[in-house]
């Protein structure tokens, strides 16, 4: 979603005015508009705009907003499920930011970590608000005016809002588990936690109604916009993470074999800031970034990754969630082209040096579209060097995140305006996307016993990460090429099928573990896969202490510090603040995930 900058919305649960003179929209909604005159209140807001503008509202929580005070509230999860796993340092130096340290260091009970997990309690349940609040005025304007909506549109916004009410609650789900759920008609907010089963039954509710409420396209041809067939890639997504495996497999092999959705034909083209590649036919859900659209700050950008930048250059700062050594080494493959992780699990991790160009071991290409590493292109942006680009080595290593970043020649680079211009783009955040379903479908299909299927889904991943790798980056044509390209003297790619179905369910599960990793790294996936797996304290604790042959605490020393991952963990600590609120006389109508 975009965001024009003439439209203040009704927003919340008591339906309050903005404050702040920033107005929100959505792709190419709304882009002729009258200068607002007056006040809002509920009365002017009872039409047909009034109703179209709420909804827009509730899109734009996906990321963060001026009203959400710092980084906790990315779109991605960096801080929640990439900095927080074994994918990425925090990064940067280590005074700054320092409540990331804490999360970092699964130090989840300190005051400063607190601070940043209720963000992201308060952005979430803004989402929340707004789609109900969008709920509540279409009902009012439906009942007061039957003339001002067709009923085919009352439907698709109202698919629409409860789509949006079940991602923000999903996103709650998936850091707290158990949490309050939220509905239109709710009077009194402070709500008791429900379980996590209760939480998954609302969520598939309102995901059944939105599948039956939604159009199959785009409402009015705006890219962007909730369809049933999102909708209905959703329900297949909380399933598996509910682990209702045979159902996830009928929704997911629904969309597959007839939704509108496929894989990019190349890598490059999933991250990108060239405006023709985006929203393309891999994107299930995502936030819709946009850079010099009028917002004088750039503040409808991708707010949330700014930090997330290389540190020095062109880009000039910060230089935070950069790749751990562990994921740089995961993506080393072994001479069948296969993950060297499943061939060779006692040493796929023992090298400790910074990985240069001029080590050719053999590599998945998606290592060089995920990492800026020494020696190697940074998309069209000339060669990643050390010595310009990595702000503090001791403490973040040598590495850069890079599927955040536009491309030089694509134009997506706010011009001027804000904190920062040159960090601000239009490369939208995939909240959700069909390579991520499509994993998820073969992770359903081996816990159902069909190793074969789960196979094909992975080798599909497989054979698209084939076709291309970075390439010189002299211009818009040679930021890919195929991997086999004379041109690439920095690295050796490699990326084969598996050449027959899993041979066990043990191995497949490994293969599709495997091939999340290589696929989705630092898109804010990894946390909540290794706990819905149930395998997090095994895998954060080996990565901290000794994993196929490396130890992070060695390699960062600051991570000595770092608590052992424990029972706990599992959920995210709920923000004392919001227990508090939740008071009703002396009762804490909100209850503490146990361990906190």
């Amino acid at each position: 979603m975009k965001i024009v900058s003439k439209h203040p919305l009704l927003v919340g649960m008591a339906l309050l005015a903005l404050a702040t003179g920033t107005i929100y929209g959505c792709s190419d909604f709304l882009t002729d508009s009258a200068t607002p005159q007056g006040t809002l209140n509920e009365g002017t807001l009872a039409n047909r705009a009034g109703v179209e503008g709420t909804l827009i509202g509730a899109y734009r929580p996906l990321d963060c907003t001026n009203t959400s005070g710092a980084w906790g509230c990315a779109a991605s999860n960096w801080v929640w499920s990439t900095v927080a796993s074994d994918e990425s340092y925090k990064g940067s130096t280590g005074s700054d930011q320092p409540p990331i340290n804490d999360i970092e260091g699964y130090h989840w009970g300190s005051a400063k970590a607190e601070d940043y997990l209720n963000q992201k309690w308060s952005h979430l349940y803004e989402g929340v608000v707004r789609s109900n609040a969008a709920l509540r005025l279409l009902k009012s304007v439906v009942a007061s005016s039957p003339g001002e909506f067709t009923a085919a549109e009352a439907s698709s916004i109202e698919g629409e809002a409860l789509f949006l009410r079940a991602h923000y609650h999903f996103e709650a789900y998936r850091m707290w588990g158990n949490i309050p759920y939220y509905h239109e008609d709710d009077t009194d907010f402070r709500k008791a936690n429900e379980t996590s089963d209760q939480v998954v039954a609302d969520l598939l509710a309102d995901l059944d109604a939105a599948i039956e409420l939604l159009p199959a396209t785009p409402r009015n041809g705006e890219k962007g916009r909730a369809t049933s067939w999102a909708a209905k890639a959703y329900q297949g997504r909380v399933q598996v993470y509910a682990g209702q495996f045979a159902a996830a497999v009928t929704t997911l092999k629904d969309v597959r074999d007839n939704g509108p959705y496929a894989l990019e034909q190349s890598y490059d083209r999933v991250w990108t800031g060239f405006s023709d590649f985006a929203n393309g036919r891999e994107t299930i859900l995502a936030y819709q970034a946009s850079a010099n659209d009028g917002e004088p700050n750039g503040n409808n950008a991708n707010f949330g990754e700014r930090l997330n930048f290389p540190n020095g250059g062109h880009f000039g700062c910060c230089g935070f969630n950069q790749p751990t050594q562990n994921l740089v080494n995961f993506f080393r493959v072994d001479a069948a082209g296969l993950p060297l992780a499943l061939s060779d699990p006692a040493n796929w991790n023992a090298n400790d040096a910074n990985f240069t160009s001029a080590d050719l071991a053999p590599v998945d290409p998606r290592l060089d579209w995920t990492v800026g590493r020494e020696g190697v292109p940074l998309k069209d942006w000339g060669l990643y060097t050390v010595a310009a680009y990595a702000r503090d080595v001791a403490n973040g290593g040598p590495y850069a995140a890079k599927k955040n970043i536009h491309e030089n020649t694509s134009g997506a680079e706010q011009l001027a305006g804000g904190w920062a211009p040159t960090q601000q783009n239009s490369v939208n955040i995939h909240l959700f996307r069909y390579a991520d379903m499509l994993l998820l479908l073969a992770d359903a299909m081996v816990e159902t016993g069909d190793l074969s299927g789960a196979t094909a889904m992975v080798n599909l991943v497989r054979a698209r990460a084939g076709q291309t790798a970075q390439g010189p980056g002299t211009d818009r044509a040679t930021i890919a090429v195929p991997i086999n390209s004379p041109s690439i003297t920095w690295a050796v790619y490699r990326v084969s099928q598996y050449p027959t179905a899993f041979s066990s369910q043990a191995y497949g599960r490994e293969a599709v573990r495997a091939e999340r990793r290589l696929e989705l790294a630092m898109e804010g996936q990894r946390l909540f896969d290794l706990r819905r797996w149930g395998i997090a304290a095994t895998a954060l604790n080996g990565y901290l202490t000794g994993m196929g042959g490396g130890r992070e605490d060695t390699r960062r020393l600051y991570l000595a510090n770092a608590e052992a991952f424990t029972a706990r963990h599992a959920l995210y600590p709920i923000p004392n603040i919001q227990i508090e609120l939740s008071k009703v006389g002396s009762e804490n109508r909100l209850t503490q995930n146990p361990g906190w």
